[in-house]
């Protein structure tokens, strides 16, 4: 059956494009070439911190282990701060414990670093609707204006939908160069005057991806763009923030390792237990 599937996606790949690209995609492109600016960063030394955080659980009966954890940790793999918690239970909220691991982590590194870089979408963080989360991170940014937002992958579709853009607004920035650059700053005011949003998607180097960053305020112009630019590229491998990558490889929870705390704990001789799924 899948053959089948493969040979008919195959055979239709031209009409299933064009459903992506739009009536208007040359139109969008355009637009996407105006708002991207080439330049090429040069390595501006500062110290820099990622943070990422990271969940994971597995079902008994009705009830649920669950582990999270968050670091902080410095691009010459110096961990600043470990937050981790675990415990037994239902309907756990995971990812709202992560997120109020973060900002903790994030606390706690402001004082110490030159930049504080936060894996994923200050979006999230907002979309939550947790006001005393809200006013942790907005509080941690503002202190010494020195945390940003990076996310590798971004399903937006604000700069272009006007055109009436299908696709995400990474998606066309990807189509139009493949040079170092930044895109026009994008600013978003939906969830109140203390909480705006400013977006630029950038490119580090030639042919690497694309990430994107967000900022907590509205007035960030095209050289703090640039200076941001410049430090993250002193110690970034791919295109991507080295200390991000520490990051998430130091705080991922797998469930290889989860399995290891089923045997610890003594689950696996729980009548009705299941393996983590592999």
């Amino acid at each position: 059956m899948l053959n089948t599937v493969y040979k008919d996606a195959i055979k239709n790949r031209d009409q299933m494009l064009s459903v992506l690209k739009g009536p208007k995609f040359e139109q969008i492109l355009q637009k996407a070439k105006e708002n991207w600016i080439d330049y090429s960063p040069t390595k501006e030394q500062v110290v820099t911190a990622g943070i990422d955080s990271s969940f994971n659980n597995t079902k008994f009966q009705g009830i649920e282990l669950w582990a999270v954890t968050a670091v902080s940790i410095k691009s010459n793999g110096e961990v600043l701060v470990d937050c981790h918690d675990s415990g037994l239970g239902s309907d756990v909220e995971l990812s709202r414990i992560a997120s109020k691991m973060e900002i903790e982590a994030c606390e706690q590194s402001v004082d110490l670093v030159d930049l504080v870089l936060m894996d994923g979408s200050l979006h999230s963080q907002f979309m939550t609707r947790q006001s005393s989360l809200d006013t942790a991170i907005v509080k941690a940014m503002k202190k010494n204006d020195n945390v940003i937002f990076i996310s590798k992958t971004s399903n937006t579709k604000k700069q272009f939908e006007r055109l009436g853009s299908l696709a995400g607004d990474i998606f066309y920035y990807n189509h139009v160069t493949k040079n170092p650059g930044f895109s026009k700053t994008f600013v978003e005011k939906k969830y109140g005057k203390d909480k705006i949003i400013s977006s630029a998607f950038v490119r580090l180097s030639d042919s690497t991806p694309i990430i994107k960053l967000e900022f907590l305020g509205e007035n960030h112009d095209q050289d703090e763009i640039k200076s941001v630019m410049n430090k993250i590229f002193t110690n970034s491998v791919g295109g991507y923030p080295y200390a991000l990558k520490l990051a998430h490889n130091n705080c991922k929870i797998s469930d290889r390792e989860l399995s290891k705390m089923v045997s610890l704990l003594g689950l696996s001789n729980e009548v009705g237990s299941r393996e983590v799924l592999g």
